[in-house]
């Protein structure tokens, strides 16, 4: 267990966290990383679930085997994942296993939807069977809506769609939520209520991310080996936030379903408001900045399976129903990501750095 910090932005409990039973899915992946450590810090006891942790990725980087009780085994094994969810007996749950990117759903959509949506339907499954649960998050994604190219951001209520077998994908999951939590977490055969609900986020970054065809990570691939980035939809436009922003949500979220699960249950979103909402090029354009060293980007003119031009959220609903706010402005975190991917390239000490760039983050609160 790591030694414990302070890391206790406003309306973050750490006396909640401190020693309580809490069960991560997707883990050693990016967000999940960055999740299960800022977890330890607060004092929690954290079981994750998921497939070995990538090379590079925050989870080796950062040391979070000490922190963690790791089970590796794939979310779609129902067996696997009831068992080991039974051993830890959580009182909340954190999912965030997924096959998460826009371009591998097209290339594989079986894989996207079996892990996306039955992984999904494994978890509550074997959730609903817990004695002591008190609250489930469930981060899907900002592609859930029906994107009709609108300049302003999704709410909560608008429609659920998908153009795409990824988007398709965290969309079914949204249902499968919806109606797991109407049918068995709502009172009924449990005789208390658990709190679940599902948290969509807009575009994340930070150090730690190598997954393929994100904009960060095929930037610092690119300057790394000392060739230019290659641009799909440089038009295109998202709202960037670091991954500590809807994190800092998600906790703020379990809090507010333990205490509250009838009101606090449903669908939220965590996204950076219209200033941070930039285009591809634009992004790449300071990424060249912070980088230095001859970076540069150039169009990639291949054809590309659809993606979102506009894309952004309202998070109206969480500032006014969780107290929460984005907290860095996305020059803050391009830069602080790019710091992050500096160190790894040299070697530094990354433990300490995202440990520092947790508590910097709660200590602009």
């Amino acid at each position: 267990m790591a030694d414990l910090g302070t890391t206790s932005p406003v309306g973050i409990d750490a006396s909640f966290w401190r020693d309580r039973s809490v069960f991560v899915t997707g883990h050693t992946g990016f967000k999940g990383g960055w999740l299960s450590l800022w977890l330890a810090r607060l004092g929690a006891r954290v079981t994750g679930y998921a497939l070995e942790p990538p090379a590079e990725g925050v989870f080796r980087a950062a040391g979070l085997e000490r922190d963690v009780r790791t089970v590796i085994a794939d979310i779609r094994d129902a067996g696997r994942l009831t068992q080991a969810l039974t051993a830890a007996r959580p009182e909340v749950i954190f999912h965030l296993a997924a096959q998460p990117l826009v371009l591998r759903g097209h290339a594989a959509p079986v894989e996207t939807f079996a892990t996306n949506v039955m992984g999904t339907v494994h978890l509550l499954e074997a959730a609903r069977r817990l004695k002591g649960l008190r609250a489930i998050v469930v981060v899907t994604s900002d592609k859930v809506y029906d994107n009709r190219e609108w300049v302003w951001g999704y709410r909560e209520r608008d429609a659920l769609g998908g153009h795409e077998p990824y988007g398709a994908s965290k969309a079914c999951a949204e249902l499968v939520v919806d109606a797991y939590r109407r049918s068995f977490f709502a009172g009924g055969e449990r005789g208390a209520e658990v709190g679940v609900a599902t948290a969509r986020a807009g575009n994340v970054i930070g150090g730690g991310d190598w997954a393929e065809d994100r904009l960060v990570p095929d930037a610092i691939r690119a300057f790394r080996a000392g060739e230019r980035l290659r641009l799909r939809n440089p038009l295109a436009t998202r709202p960037w936030q670091h991954v500590l922003e809807p994190l800092a949500g998600y906790l703020l979220l379990a809090q507010r379903l333990a205490s509250a699960p009838e009101a606090a249950s449903g669908a939220w979103n965590f996204g950076p408001g219209p200033a941070d909402t930039r285009s591809v090029h634009w992004v790449a354009d300071e990424l060249v900045r912070l980088w230095g060293d001859g970076a540069g980007w150039h169009l990639d003119n291949r054809a590309m399976p659809h993606e979102a031009r506009l894309l952004a959220v309202d998070s109206t609903k969480a500032t006014t129903g969780l107290g929460w706010r984005s907290l860095w402005s996305v020059e803050r975190a391009l830069d602080r990501s790019v710091s992050w991917y500096r160190a790894q390239h040299h070697a530094a000490d990354l433990r300490s750095l995202t440990i520092d760039q947790i508590e910097e983050y709660s200590d602009a609160a």
